[in-house]
């Protein structure tokens, strides 16, 4: 059995779908890819792996610090790169209501 060492993703998480704020994408990731398959356990039929780095995520104030720790580990790895982020432009409620707007609003 060959021991190889693990790649590790590195990389500033994307904002949430779900919400318009940029809460948790400050900080850099530090992910392991997968090392074996998923297989479907026989009993439940839920998926699952042996894999145990694929539960370890963790975070760091900057990428340095992140390529700084692989290093010192002797991890693989591979950084994203940064996306540029887009403005996010502060909508008011009241802007549906207001005399003189545009475009028509209906419900």
């Amino acid at each position: 059995m060959s021991l190889t060492r693990p790649l590790a993703r590195i990389h500033r998480p994307p904002r949430s779908a779900m919400q318009s704020g940029r809460a948790n994408t400050r900080d850099w990731v530090l992910e392991f890819a997968p090392s074996a398959r998923l297989r479907l356990d026989p009993l439940t039929g839920w998926p699952g792996s042996a894999d145990t780095l694929g539960q370890v995520r963790l975070r760091f104030p900057s990428r340095e610090a992140a390529v700084a720790y692989a290093e010192a580990h002797g991890l693989r790895y591979e950084v994203e790169p940064v996306r540029p982020e887009k403005p996010i432009r502060p909508k008011v409620y009241a802007e549906n209501f207001r005399y003189g707007r545009a475009e028509n609003w209906t419900h």
